[in-house]
């Protein structure tokens, strides 16, 4: 397959020469173009055209390859590809849906080689409660020889103007749903799917979990049996740079590429939607997913915001011998290489999003003592290194106002961020295969320009003593637990002998199946944690509709206790369900527990099958007058069981003994 490079306006265009051709002999890249008459604003530049509702600024239509429209003109025109928000006054909880339409329009850059066009609302006092108290300024930008489009955002909020939390914010496409079949989201995630219509009554059947169901009568008669749930493809901020369509006949692919997570929330391994049935994709900028409102941005005392989402870039591509879709899923991959490598971009027109020379770097080097009686230090292999709005250690899980730069350190600790938006910042770790978080000591003041060396930086994770035992790894993630089959009638074909088997739907339900009368018990030395230890911490239903309560065991031997010293218990959790967590030592009646982690967590991740949510880290003294010499018993009692999805997920749980 022969390439072809291009730079134009700093971007890297990739002309695929031979199999994926807009005709058998590229023709010179025509200039880009832009007709705007009174309801319509088209974007054209011979290889995609573009076509925006005005003022709104609606996807109305995308033309290519053939396809008059790949986007589903069944829809409404203002529900085919969209800008839109959830949000709420401070004084209310329910969410307010909105599609974000423009009230006034404008060109804002229009030359052969690039056209840029606004769709901006402004907050009207006089409305009230009713409107989100934002401007908002969509943006749209078209390059010549560039086979798609731009969209960004500029969100602000101007001080004195009302509180409000903002639940959710994102860019939808709905696609034809007689061409689009074929979902790809990673290599090893791709399938044909189902329907829209299949999820209706009459084609499915509705499961305990609102989004879930199973296809009972699906056109595709191929996928009779199966369970379709959009969480199911949810990917990890770091995995979700690229996903998309594809149709066959013609055969396009209409992908979602987002070059930079820097304006997401939650850090590298938040999850979020991707793409799904509908067929549906998604660039998602804020949720609660995965997380709970406790990552939602909350404006309040009337201050001044302002951020950019986004660009993200629409990618179209086709493929004139109709062989094989995962050929246009990799020339997908090698764009969002492109476009990844030409972040920050130079071409947007908005002055708040900053250019290359405008932003700031940082680098330094990890090292890990975990030993506080040599002092050795190791290096921070694998870390993810990051730069956050300033908190406390790990509070960037939870933060979404600001901006956020995250890498993977090298085998020597090592590590460079570039590109950072001027801001002061902390700057965080984690080290898989040690707890806890790092945070720098005082603040990071990045300036345009300017490189920032922090030389050697030590991280100590908790420890007061030597581990006496251990369960499981520190890396955030229950994976490394006993994920069990799934119920054949809830089977998900795609992830059968697939290394994500725990997004199968209903594996919650298993656990009262491997433990139908008494409940896990793990003997330390003995079990083995990849085995015996269930994935996750669940109720067990006991009647139609009833749930209880359910404790674990672990049981270790201490051959010596000391008494004059205090033992310490690290439990790390991967994600906590509306969850109470109790912990008792030799004693399971005792009350008060000996520790409760109290009512925690809304990431809801059992449901939505995920592995893990948002990490929880509790450091627990232990009287040596609760241990005996000899045999042992801890106790670990979920409390809460109103439903089958509460529940917490393990990271790892660690003994130590006395410093």
């Amino acid at each position: 397959m022969a390439l072809a490079r291009t730079a134009l306006h700093g971007i890297v265009f990739v002309a695929i020469l031979t199999r994926f051709a807009y005709s058998d002999v590229l023709p010179p890249a025509a200039g880009v173009t832009v007709h705007v008459d009174l309801e319509y604003v088209v974007l054209d530049n011979g290889i995609v055209q573009l076509t925006l509702s005005k003022p709104g600024g609606s996807i109305t239509g995308v033309k290519y390859h053939g396809l008059d429209n790949v986007m589903e003109v069944n829809n409404t025109e203002d529900r085919r590809g969209y800008w839109d928000l959830v949000w709420n006054p401070s004084d209310r909880d329910s969410g307010i849906f909105d599609i974000i339409l423009g009230t006034e329009f404008d060109v804002v850059q229009q030359d052969a080689n690039q056209v840029e066009v606004s769709f901006r609302t402004q907050w009207d006092p006089s409305r009230g409660g009713n409107l989100v108290p934002l401007n908002i300024d969509k943006r749209f930008v078209m390059l010549r020889g560039s086979s798609g489009f731009y969209t960004y955002a500029i969100y602000e909020h101007l001080q004195g103007w009302p509180d409000f939390n903002l639940g959710e914010t994102r860019v939808a496409f709905k696609l034809r749903n007689d061409k689009f079949h074929y979902m790809a989201i990673a290599d090893n995630r791709q399938r044909i799917m189902p329907m829209p219509q299949d999820r209706e009554a009459g084609r499915s059947q509705k499961l305990d979990y609102s989004e879930a169901v199973r296809l009972t009568n699906p056109i595709n008669a191929t996928l009779r049996g199966e369970v379709d749930d959009k969480y199911q493809y949810s990917s990890e901020n770091k995995d979700s740079m690229v996903h998309g369509w594809i149709s066959s006949d013609p055969s396009v692919g209409f992908w979602v590429i987002t070059p930079s997570n820097e304006f997401k929330s939650g850090g590298p391994v938040r999850q979020d939607l991707t793409s799904h049935v509908g067929p549906t994709s998604l660039a998602t900028f804020v949720s609660s997913h995965y997380a709970g409102d406790d990552i939602l941005p909350r404006v309040t005392n009337g201050e001044y915001w302002k951020k950019v989402f986004g660009p993200v870039f629409i990618y179209l591509n086709s493929d004139s011998t109709k062989s094989d879709p995962k050929l246009l899923w990799e020339d997908a991959k090698k764009q969002a290489g492109v476009e990844e490598g030409s972040w920050p971009y130079k071409f947007p027109a908005s002055e708040d999003f900053q250019k290359s020379e405008q932003r700031g770097s940082v680098s330094g080097r990890l090292l890990v003592v975990d030993e506080p009686v040599n002092n050795a230090s190791v290096n921070g292999n694998a870390a993810f290194v990051g730069l956050a709005s300033p908190g406390e250690a790990g509070s960037w899980q939870k933060e979404s106002k600001g901006y956020q730069f995250w890498v993977r350190a090298d085998a020597k600790g090592m590590f460079f961020i570039k590109n950072v938006r001027t801001g002061v910042y902390n700057l965080y770790a984690w080290v898989p295969g040690f707890l806890g978080d790092y945070k720098s000591s005082v603040n990071i003041t990045v300036t345009s320009g300017n490189h920032i060396d922090l030389g050697n930086l030590v991280y100590n994770p908790p420890r007061d003593g030597p581990t006496l035992w251990e369960i499981g790894i520190p890396d955030r993630s229950a994976a490394e637990f006993f994920v069990p089959d799934p119920y054949p009638y809830y089977i998900n074909r795609l992830y059968v002998n697939h290394p994500d088997r725990f997004r199968q739907y209903g594996l919650w339900e298993r656990y009262a199946d491997l433990y139908p009368d008494q409940d896990l018990m793990y003997t330390v030395g003995v079990s083995d944690y990849k085995k015996d230890w269930f994935y996750a911490h669940v109720t067990r239903k006991n009647g139609q509709a009833s749930y209880q309560a359910t404790t674990w065991q672990i049981k270790f031997p201490l051959s010596d206790v000391h008494r004059t010293g205090t033992y310490k218990l690290r439990l790390a959790l991967a994600s906590a369900v509306l969850s109470e967590l109790q912990v008792r030592f030799n004693n399971q009646t005792v009350q008060p527990a000996h520790f409760t982690t109290g009512l925690i967590g809304r990431d809801n991740s059992i449901a939505r099958h995920g592995i893990h949510g948002l990490y929880w880290l509790f450091s627990i003294d232990v009287e040596s007058s609760w241990l005996l010499e000899d045999d042992n018993i801890i106790f670990l009692t979920q409390t809460r069981s109103e439903t089958p999805f509460q529940g917490v997920m393990y990271d790892y749980i660690r003994l130590e003994a006395p410093a």
